[in-house]
């Protein structure tokens, strides 16, 4: 009854021993006798005891690894200290077994070669422009070479590009720089807009000036115009008035009133506003002088009116 005991114990301990669980998103590699036989999916797999063993465990999941610093030099001789991110993951858990000894540790390596050649493909300032560039590179190069290690580099992420002291002092001094130089240029163009401002102000100003003056001695000219018409029609009018009159019973009488008053009045004004008194001849001959004037009156009447009937 022992022995039936002892071989059922046995044949436990040897089922468990062959009964193998394998988590999910990870795959086993299963030698039989040192010989690759088979890859065991996630679940419940039987495996013979003391024949079959487990060679490998791989993880299915991306591993991210950190790329310890290092230094590379530029396309134009300058020192740069790197670090950064590698994202990898086993796409082939064979390949990944029997490829490489150590497929992490061969990527790691092989991430840090490629980005020292990639850097020296640059020149400094382009390392800190085209970080996406580069880090497409990177991960270019490392899958070309990580084919048959079945692992495939997801993503590569420099995190940080050290230059050396004395070249981050000429980039600060340089930035100053071009700072001061953007802020006198944008102080330039303020004061050239500025001039340009007050320019067309003041030639704004002189137009609106030339044609308020210029309307002004327009509407002058029209005043005095039409002023110099409306005395023309008034003379008019008056002379046209008078010469009817004239014409009338009485009308030479009436003027030769006229004449002898304004006549009278021409030397009693000359009196009054000069030092020097002019007196005709015959100034105590009043008739005679008024028909003197009325002569000239007539004798202008009556060459007026010849002109009129020709």
């Amino acid at each position: 009854m022992d022995f039936y005991l002892f071989i059922g114990i046995m044949i436990a301990i040897l089922a468990m021993k062959g009964a193998k669980i394998v988590p999910q998103q990870q795959a086993w590699i299963i030698e039989r006798l040192g010989k690759f036989d088979r890859k065991l999916e996630p679940g419940l797999s039987l495996i013979i005891p003391f024949i079959d063993r487990v060679a490998y465990k791989h993880t299915l999941k991306e591993v991210a690894m950190d790329i310890t610093e290092q230094s590379s030099i530029s396309k134009d001789n300058v020192t740069l200290h790197i670090d950064g991110v590698l994202y990898v993951k086993v796409v082939d858990p064979i390949a990944a077994s029997y490829g490489v000894t150590d497929p992490f540790y061969a990527v790691t390596q092989l991430a840090q070669t490629t980005m020292r050649s990639e850097i020296g493909k640059m020149t400094m300032e382009k390392t800190f422009e085209e970080r996406d560039t580069l880090n497409a590179s990177i991960v270019n190069s490392i899958n070309d070479a990580a084919n048959s290690w079945g692992i495939q580099c997801m993503r590569y992420e420099i995190k940080d590009i050290q230059p050396p002291g004395t070249v981050l002092e000429a980039m600060e001094l340089q930035v100053a720089a071009d700072r001061q130089k953007r802020a006198a240029i944008l102080e330039s163009e303020g004061k050239r807009q500025s001039q340009i401002n007050i320019a067309e102000a003041a030639k704004e100003a002189i137009v609106l000036e030339s044609e308020a003056a210029y309307t002004d001695q327009v509407n002058r000219a029209k005043g005095e115009a039409e002023a110099i018409k409306f005395v023309a029609d008034a003379t008019a009018s008056s002379i046209e008035i008078i010469a009817l009159a004239t014409e009338k019973k009485g009308g030479d009488t009436a003027v030769s009133l006229k004449v002898a008053e304004q006549y009278v009045e021409a030397f009693g004004n000359i009196a009054r506003k000069s030092n020097t008194l002019i007196v005709p001849a015959s100034a105590n001959d009043i008739a005679g002088m008024t028909a003197q004037a009325l002569t000239v009156f007539n004798t202008i009447k009556n060459n007026t009116a010849k002109t009129t009937k020709k």
